[in-house]
């Protein structure tokens, strides 16, 4: 512990002097902005918001072990301008961490504890940084960021939102798998080497599932099978908001993990592919009664989190705790991460999860504008990014099209999702919903338009799409929960078996209805997403909530890419289809104005003759290529034929809407490679003539130029 040198009276707002290792800190009153730890002029300003402690001390540690080298009180007549604790230590190089020690009322709802060292809310970079799954020396603590740290010049894709398509990831779920070969497994550096294959993939963006500092070792269950403990894998648990993942670096040191981050960033940015953020500012790894405490908890409980007149937590978020996002100071701080993201690493986007939580006020009720949406939509710097939410939130709130953000958010499709799964599994009641989510879900949007639809058929939450085709029910008990835990309700279908067959039919089967999925995302008015993996139907077994499994459930299986190529081969050409046809990437919905051809004409077996009725399985549409919003731009006709019956239905072609001649792009039917063929490949398909959609299974049309 250091000892005050020079203990005379305080003047001139100077503190005193304090050893540190061989040489004297000079400490003065520093100054009250900006947050965080911030060089300037040989010192360091550091400065914490503080409403109700009554002491505050700065605490220096070593930054590898945590040891204590100084602790220095602050002054409240001094160091404290309104809620700011602030004060300025010179002399300070650049190998140290920090933390603060807090103490205030007890009881109710503050929870001050002097004996821990709390994290920095606008820290950056966390000390202690170690590999994945090793346990660190604790507490961790902030670290402050070099003053020298290059400037990244990359640019921004800004790939509009009608022609993105975006790929829901993990980081090390990714690469962690030694058949991924590359040369930093499950960090971003090893990400960045798959960016090749994702470019030619052809999808335009990834979805980084959280990035932001956890413990992959707070996971409390026990896998039965092996009697390990498992890890908290999918990372919605942040002790840190502003800070990468050290463990997600291949150096995991100070502050290399935030260079590496950046440097990822700009390689995909120098290959046209976008960056978005998975974001967790609705709950903390704090948890709720008895959780730890790292940081919120024991600065100001009670301006943190919601809590009732007992200090009893609300918990929204199904994880002990739900942050109060709307209180100026919070929404000010989550603010502060996102500009912070787009300014120093140039990330593109965000997917805030459990996003409803973001509407509710101090004592969890519904607010029809909440102030931290409006400042996030309304904010300058955030105005070129993509702003995506998860409109729902786990006490039963569910905003899908009606999420309160106005025109400048998007949103995760959770009707989109269900319906186009009921269809395919050939449950009845499903023909016009169906419609409605193919023509970017106007009943939901209608306010807006397509592009605030995302829509997705699986993402990390739930099944792979694998498993989608291949399971009726969860198989969860890995996770240690007696497979109490992930959602009953998939809407799935295991075609005939349960799990791993052998089976050629079935086989068959489950391969046409993955196609089938992959075809109607890609045709769908929206921004399509997909998870991960799926264009090489990897599978987790049939666990529809692998949040906690470290291993080959969530790691890739690249060996897949080679074992399943001709599925690979179609995701790639429903893709490229998609990108070459406008007609399927609308700003605006589709209509029919008086005097012009229709945008879309609906058809069934007949034409012009759509069954929207109760016990249809069957639905046709004509999209006309002259008209697709976008001026100056004539694409060609589309024609889809979809047949969720489970006999071949005989389908009369109809003229395309231009009078140009039909030529057959897709039949997820037939075998690779005539299921999806490049433009004009295909053979012709006469007019007012039948051609067989075999059951459970569809067809894409495109005229000829």
């Amino acid at each position: 512990m250091a000892t005050l040198i020079d203990d005379s009276p305080i003047r001139n707002g100077t503190l005193g002097t304090y050893h540190f290792r061989a040489r004297e800190l000079n400490v003065t009153r520093g100054e009250p902005l900006p947050l965080g730890a911030n060089r300037a002029q040989g010192g360091v300003n550091f400065v914490l918001i503080c409403r109700h402690a009554f002491s505050v001390n700065l605490v220096l540690c070593e930054p590898c072990n945590g040891s204590i080298l100084t602790e220095i009180p602050l002054d409240p007549r001094l160091n404290r301008t309104g809620d700011h604790w602030h004060v300025r230590v010179e002399g300070l190089d650049s190998d140290f961490c920090y933390g603060y020690r807090v103490d205030g009322p007890k009881g109710g709802p503050h929870r001050y504890d002097p004996t821990k060292i709390l994290i920095d809310p606008a820290c950056r970079a966390l000390s202690c940084g170690t590999p994945w799954g090793q346990t660190g020396t604790m507490p961790r603590l902030s670290l402050t960021m070099p003053s020298d740290y290059d400037r990244i010049n990359d640019l921004h894709p800004r790939i509009p939102l009608e022609d993105s398509i975006l790929y829901e990831l993990h980081v090390r779920g990714f690469t962690a798998n030694p058949n991924s070969g590359v040369r930093h497994p499950g960090t971003f550096a090893g990400l960045a080497e798959k960016i090749d294959y994702l470019k030619d993939l052809g999808i335009t963006g990834v979805e980084l599932l959280p990035i932001d500092e956890f413990d992959e070792n707070d996971c409390p269950f026990v896998n039965p099978y092996t009697g390990e403990r498992n890890r908290n894998f999918w990372g919605y648990n942040t002790i840190a908001y502003a800070a990468p993942k050290a463990a997600y670096a291949s150096n995991p040191e100070r502050t290399a993990p935030w260079e590496e981050f950046r440097r990822m960033v700009r390689a995909f940015h120098d290959s046209g592919l976008e960056v978005v953020l998975d974001v967790v500012f609705n709950h903390t790894a704090e948890g709720g009664e008895g959780g730890p405490t790292y940081s919120f908890r024991g600065l100001d409980n009670e301006l943190y989190y919601l809590v009732d007149e007992h200090g009893h937590y609300h918990n929204f978020t199904g994880c002990g705790n739900t942050v109060n996002s709307n209180h100026p100071v919070v929404r000010n701080l989550i603010l502060a991460c996102l500009r912070n993201l787009v300014a120093e690493s140039h990330v593109d986007g965000f997917r805030f999860d459990l996003a409803s939580v973001l509407g509710r006020d101090k004592k969890g009720n519904v607010l029809i504008e909440p102030p931290v949406v409006e400042m996030i939509s309304e904010d300058p710097l955030l105005r070129d990014t993509k702003l995506i939410a998860e409109p729902w939130d786990a006490a039963g709130l569910y905003q899908v099209g009606s999420f309160p953000g106005g025109v400048r958010w998007s949103e995760w499709n959770g009707h989109y999702r269900d319906d186009v799964r009921r269809f395919w599994k050939g449950d009845c009641g499903q023909v016009n919903l169906l419609a409605t989510r193919l023509c970017g879900s106007q009943d939901l949007y209608a306010d807006r338009g397509p592009l605030h639809s995302i829509n997705l058929i699986t993402c990390h939450d739930g099944f792979t799409l694998h498993d989608l085709v291949s399971y009726n029910q969860k198989h969860n008990l890995a996770n240690g929960e007696d497979n109490r835990d992930g959602h009953n309700d998939n809407a799935s279908w295991n075609c005939g078996v349960e799990g791993p067959t052998e089976d050629p039919a079935v086989l068959s089967l489950r391969a046409r209805q993955a196609r089938n999925m992959i075809a109607t995302l890609m045709v769908s008015q929206g921004v399509p997403m997909l998870l991960g993996g799926d264009e090489f139907l990897r599978t987790q077994g049939g666990n529809n909530n692998a949040w906690c499994q470290d291993n080959e459930t969530n790691w890739v299986d690249w060996s897949l890419l080679d074992e399943h190529a001709d599925f690979h081969r179609f995701v790639k050409q429903l893709i490229a289809l998609r990108k070459r046809h406008p007609a399927l990437r609308r700003r605006t919905f589709l209509k029919r104005v008086a005097g012009f051809p229709p945008d879309v004409v609906w058809h069934g077996v007949r034409p012009g003759e759509p069954d929207f009725g109760y016990d249809s399985h069957t639905l046709a549409l004509a999209l006309d290529g002259r008209r697709c919003d976008r001026p100056g731009v004539i694409d060609r006709d589309i024609y889809i034929a979809f047949n969720a019956y489970w006999q071949p239905l005989s389908f009369t072609i109809p003229a395309s809407p231009s009078g140009r001649p039909w030529r057959r792009a897709v039949d997820t039917a037939l075998p690779s490679p005539d299921d999806a063929l490049g433009l004009d490949e295909g053979p012709v398909v006469p007019i007012m003539k039948p051609y067989r959609v075999t059951g459970r299974s569809m067809i894409i049309l495109v005229s000829e130029g």
